[in-house]
């Protein structure tokens, strides 16, 4: 389906659709966003949007792209930056147009010097990025020295292709101008996320220059973010909403989300930032805590029902809520499962906040697709399911929903849901496939050549006869019986 743009009229919006309250004329751009995908609509720039809502002042946002045409920037350029969030759920909808974002800028567009420039300005406070895990360019634990586009930039650093290369430019220039402080603050959804955009950062000056490392050293800070909001992928369907929520008219930037939001944010800023608490963020000492309440229960809960409901043939995560025994093993699978292994601050009501989850998964506007959620699996388990196996192998207690999702995402991967083939997004899918190809014939020695790949499964982890008795009886027990039989089981 083609959308025909033309310039939002203002004037013709229906009169339930929000406009800025605040003077956007005053906006600078205090603020650098690399990334401007969905998430970042429709989670960091709402913050802002928010904020300056709440009290005014010239936070503007810079956004920033590195990759792809910038034919979607100029669009947003025509329309004075606004762009549509739609909230949706069963109760209705809820639609305003954004204004956070005062300025746009892409390689593609501008060039790169450009964009090192703009990281450079006394006025920049915040660089923010959402880039995805793979972005960071970080391997165990360390800045990936062997990634082809990192020795490039590293061969030449006044024209980056990354993301922290550009950002170690846009620092260096800064501290030869003497523009002070900034910081770098990570907004994708990550453990540690701060912690790992500091690594690539100070091991890619360190690279450079030594100088340049111990000023970033003394000058940066790399606080740590937890964020959540549901945003799916655009559909025909949702592009639809967004039309039909403006009275007919077309906005290609526009966005569909959840209702709910949520950022926690370490409270570590060099220089000034905008007043993100007055739009319902919670700055804290340690976001860790929250990291892993939400990794352990939002995200290992949303791994379960995308691998196992999948397969059962649901195709959403609300298609999940609405049956039964799904819903009630999610929970299961949260309050028994993960809860206990988490060690989270005394006024949080983590069974209220599981609940709460399966509220927010049972929202049928959301479309929110479970074959999108089972994308990168071999990144996602280790920090989803394992740890939390590992607490329960230790302590002899119960993890059997944690183990069928992992024999559920074993079954997955083969890309056969009853002689129905798709696509497996992953980081390692030719790898995946292989072993599909090679070893999927044969149950045993399929289920050892994955646990094998001490990347997703660590080799203590896998020395645990107990645990790997367990995989090897989950697997069978999806492919056995299929998916939604494997679920009722758990019941038993």
């Amino acid at each position: 389906m083609t959308f025909d743009f033309k310039k939002l009229d203002l004037n013709a919006l229906p009169s339930d659709v929000a406009v800025p309250s605040y003077d956007r004329t005053t906006l600078k751009p205090r603020v650098a966003h690399i990334g401007f995908g969905a998430f970042a609509r429709a989670h960091v720039a709402m913050h802002l949007h928010e904020t300056l809502a709440a009290a005014g002042g010239d936070w503007g946002l810079r956004v920033i792209e590195l990759f792809g045409t910038p034919d979607l920037f100029d669009k947003l350029a025509e329309n004075d930056h606004l762009y549509t969030l739609v909230e949706t759920a069963d109760e209705g909808t809820n639609t305003r147009l954004l204004g956070a974002v005062c300025e746009t800028q892409h390689v593609a567009r501008d060039g790169v010097a450009a964009l090192i420039d703009g990281l450079a300005e006394e006025q920049l406070q915040v660089i923010s990025l959402t880039v995805t895990e793979k972005g960071y360019c970080v391997t165990n634990g360390a800045l990936d020295l062997d990634n082809p586009m990192i020795q490039q930039d590293l061969a030449s650093p006044s024209a980056p292709k990354t993301a922290i290369g550009l950002i170690v430019a846009g620092l260096a220039k800064r501290r030869a101008l003497g523009n002070g402080p900034i910081t770098v603050m990570s907004c994708d959804n990550l453990p540690h996320n701060g912690m790992l955009c500091g690594i690539a950062v100070r091991e890619f000056a360190a690279k450079q220059n030594a100088e340049l490392a111990a000023w970033i050293e003394d000058n940066v800070s790399f606080p740590s973010t937890m964020v959540d909001r549901i945003v799916p992928a655009l559909t025909d369907e949702s592009r639809d909403l967004i039309r039909d929520s403006l009275g007919g008219q077309v906005d290609l930037n526009g966005i569909v989300c959840e209702p709910f939001r949520q950022w926690v944010i370490e409270d570590n800023f060099k220089a000034g930032r905008p007043k993100w608490e007055l739009a319902g963020a919670q700055l804290v000492a340690d976001v860790e805590p929250f990291e892993e309440m939400k990794l352990r229960t939002l995200n290992g809960s949303h791994s379960f029902l995308a691998y196992l409901g999948f397969l059962a043939g649901k195709e959403t995560i609300a298609d999940c809520a609405a049956d039964p025994v799904f819903y009630a093993e999610a929970r299961k699978l949260m309050v028994d499962e993960q809860l206990p292994t988490l060690d989270v601050p005394g006024d949080v009501d983590l069974e209220a906040y599981a609940d709460s989850l399966l509220k927010r998964y049972s929202n049928s506007k959301l479309k929110h697709r479970t074959w999108q959620i089972a994308a990168d699996g071999t990144q996602k388990i280790p920090q989803r399911w394992l740890n939390s196996v590992k607490f329960h192998l230790a302590k002899g207690t119960d993890c059997r929903h944690l183990l069928l999702g992992i024999g559920g995402w074993m079954n997955y991967i083969r890309a056969d849901r009853n002689g129905e083939s798709y696509e497996v997004i992953d980081p390692m899918k030719e790898k995946l496939a292989e072993i599909v190809a090679k070893d999927g014939g044969n149950a045993t020695t399929y289920v050892d050549t994955l646990l094998a790949v001490h990347s997703v499964f660590p080799s203590e982890l896998v020395a645990n006869d107990e645990f790997k008795k367990a995989v090897h009886k989950a697997y069978q027990a999806v492919a056995e019986k299929g998916a939604a039989q494997a679920v009722a089981d758990l019941a038993d």
